[in-house]
């Protein structure tokens, strides 16, 4: 008989475990990646849609793979997956693998070496065990689920890794295909665990971005959220990958990185850095936003700026908040140097999904933008930059 009862407790507490693994990150991204939009919805009149679905699209920020489910299947959470991306008549997104992210995260101050949240998720997922205390591993499992979904369905998903990958996708949907354009990217360089080896790792994976920090200082350099202040920039190593990545015509992502970094970031010959998602200060005086000089000089010297979408950086939670922040960006940093950097996925609060992008094409028509403008913002600018920037073949 107890053996029986033993059995039957043990199945129980199977079961339970199974259903904890199966329901609570489901659980987890619902509740942290909300979507503010109304009951009724954004209103969009016809003429913007019209607009909307003449345009050439792109975003620089999904996290999307953290969340390990399958970006070919529409979701009921979260804010991009291909169904919905393609929906919205996104041309290329720019989906970003997160490896780390401190406990009680936040934008004033954290340590480097306090508790993770990402391990418990990646073991609560059941991802591969090999990722669940190698961050460079973390990053390759999710770009091979990236590659996996491209390889199953070709006809709507194409991993970019070239200006002639990138042309030739652009030509096909201007046919009129139906297909997403994935680049990959790395929220910051904590993957390379400080060996200059792993970046023809990760570049040999698809990756063609790069952040150099998150939420915390690392072998890079300094954070802006981390302890080493705004006076702590590039370390020799962060210079050994910026060269590196430069000739490997990877992108630099300085958002998240000290001002002092960003700075030295600058002063490398033939840096021109994206700043991929973030909000402007002088619209937003958030801690998150970086000062309005870096951002002006990072379009100066050729960079890009990817305007989010969240409430933090915009300072409020309506598409016409995301429309001024917009606005304040071309008067930093002038109309061919702003675009879309959403940060989809990434914990954050968004007024719209990517399936109802088109909310944002009708509040730039509301601000008083021209379609010329619109079409720069929106993706001209960012299909540009990648076409000068990325590996030629």
């Amino acid at each position: 008989m107890w053996k029986r009862v033993l059995l039957g407790t043990g199945v129980v507490l199977a079961m339970g475990v199974a259903g904890f693994l199966t329901f609570a990150p489901a659980y987890v991204e619902r509740g942290m990646n909300p979507v503010t939009i109304p009951a009724e919805g954004w209103p969009v009149t016809a003429e913007a849609q019209a607009l909307h679905d003449r345009l050439v699209i792109g975003d620089w920020h999904s996290d999307a793979l953290l969340w390990d489910r399958d970006l070919l299947d529409r979701a009921d959470r979260g804010h991009t997956d291909v169904p919905r991306l393609l929906d919205g008549n996104m041309a290329v997104q720019v989906f970003t693998t997160v490896t780390k992210s401190p406990r009680g995260q936040n934008y004033d101050h954290n340590s480097t070496d306090t508790g993770d949240n990402i391990t418990p998720l990646f073991i609560g997922q059941l991802r591969p065990p090999r990722s669940w205390f190698s961050l460079r591993e973390r990053a390759l499992v999710q770009a091979q689920a990236l590659q996996d979904a491209a390889d199953r369905a070709p006809d709507r998903l194409r991993v970019i890794r070239s200006r002639a990958d990138l042309a030739d996708h652009l030509a096909r949907r201007q046919a009129g295909a139906q297909v997403l354009g994935a680049v990959l990217g790395s929220e910051g360089g904590h993957p390379l665990e400080g060996d200059p080896a792993n970046l023809d790792v990760l570049y040999d994976a698809g990756f063609r971005l790069m952040g150099l920090t998150h939420f915390f200082d690392n072998e890079l350099g300094g954070s802006l959220h981390g302890e080493g202040g705004t006076g702590a920039g590039l370390s020799d190593f962060g210079r050994q990958v910026a060269d590196a990545m430069i000739a490997r015509g990877m992108i630099i992502d300085v958002t998240h990185a000290s001002p002092q970094m960003v700075r030295d970031v600058l002063a490398i010959p033939g840096a021109r850095p994206v700043l991929s998602h973030t909000g402007i200060t002088r619209h937003c005086p958030s801690p998150r936003n970086l000062p309005d000089d870096l951002v002006a000089d990072i379009a100066q010297a050729g960079g890009i700026i990817g305007v989010g979408f969240w409430s933090d950086v915009v300072c409020g939670s309506t598409p016409a908040d995301v429309a001024q922040a917009i606005a304040a960006a071309i008067e930093i940093a002038g109309e061919d140097h702003v675009s879309l950097g959403s940060d989809w996925d990434g914990s954050v609060d968004t007024p719209f999904d990517a399936a109802h992008l088109s909310a944002l094409t009708q509040a730039l028509l509301d601000q008083g933008m021209s379609e010329v403008q619109i079409a720069k913002v929106m993706g001209g600018n960012m299909m540009a930059y990648l076409a000068e920037t990325l590996p030629e073949n």
